[in-house]
């Protein structure tokens, strides 16, 4: 089995430099905002972490492909980095420190590109997170300053606690009814929102969490570091990995209620 060590501390060393770049705009008062055509936020901020990503990138990996939130795909071949710049850009603008650095690396294999390496670093929270396919999950300051990531081993749904980011998106495609069902029949819901819900998948300190609308770059690094701790990372079609344009993770144990439940529809 390939070694990604190598590529897993290239992305420890980029999420360094976007780190960087984003707390030194991070409340900024003159920090320029957009709109995107699909009326989501964007900042320079955004915009500066994913040109210095890439260019990194770009030396330290020419062969590899690059693909970005801002700027689309660039190079073709079987290994492709995905950047989210900033994963929670709202809040990110209102001056809340719940927004991450989303690295990823996936190969090409049978059932299409697949993460190999994940990064998840939210600065503004001093928190990181990291996996390497068959090396495991990780938490902490460092590579060498680290703990090790394991699911919760919760194993019924009434003592489960699930997580999500918000009901509007449940509600226009016509799964509500399922979501709130499953909000029910669950021990505790909160609404964490973007990457934090996974990390804490990972971690074991929540059970469930789903999000019914996402890109690539939003899943590719939380679904090799929910997997590596153990965890089940998968479209709401029950698809594993992140191409179904929606994800659910859970521990494992839980996974098939959660997605019975999310299919429910009215």
């Amino acid at each position: 089995m390939p070694d990604y060590l190598d590529d897993l501390r290239l992305a420890h060393v980029l999420a360094d430099a976007a780190d960087a770049a984003t707390m030194e705009r991070f409340k900024a008062l003159d920090l320029e905002v957009e709109t995107k055509p699909d009326m989501t936020p964007v900042s320079e901020a955004d915009k500066a972490a994913e040109e210095l990503i890439r260019s990194q990138l770009q030396r330290a990996r020419p062969r590899d492909a690059i693909l970005g939130e801002e700027y689309g795909i660039e190079g073709t071949g079987p290994r492709r980095w995905v950047v989210d710049p900033i994963d929670g850009t709202k809040n990110y603008v209102r001056g809340v420190p719940v927004w991450a650095t989303l690295i990823a690396l996936m190969e090409a294999s049978e059932g299409g590109y697949q993460p190999v390496v994940g990064v998840v670093s939210a600065p503004a929270l001093g928190r990181r997170w990291w996996a390497a396919q068959g090396h495991g999950a990780f938490t902490g300051r460092s590579l060498t300053k680290a703990s090790r990531l394991r699911v919760s081993r919760v194993a019924k749904l009434e003592d489960a606690s699930f997580a999500y980011s918000s009901l509007s998106g449940w509600e226009e495609q016509g799964r509500l009814d399922g979501f709130l069902d499953l909000t029910r029949a669950v021990w505790r819901t909160r609404a964490y929102g973007d990457f934090w819900p996974y990390m804490m998948v990972a971690e074991g300190s929540v059970d469930l969490c789903a999000e019914p609308e996402l890109s690539l770059w939003d899943m590719a690094a939380n679904a090799i570091i929910v997997t590596e701790a153990g965890g089940t990372f998968t479209g709401l079609d029950g698809r594993p990995g992140p191409h179904s344009g929606n994800a659910a993770a859970s521990n494992g144990l839980l996974h098939d209620e959660m997605l019975e439940y999310l299919n429910r529809r009215r």
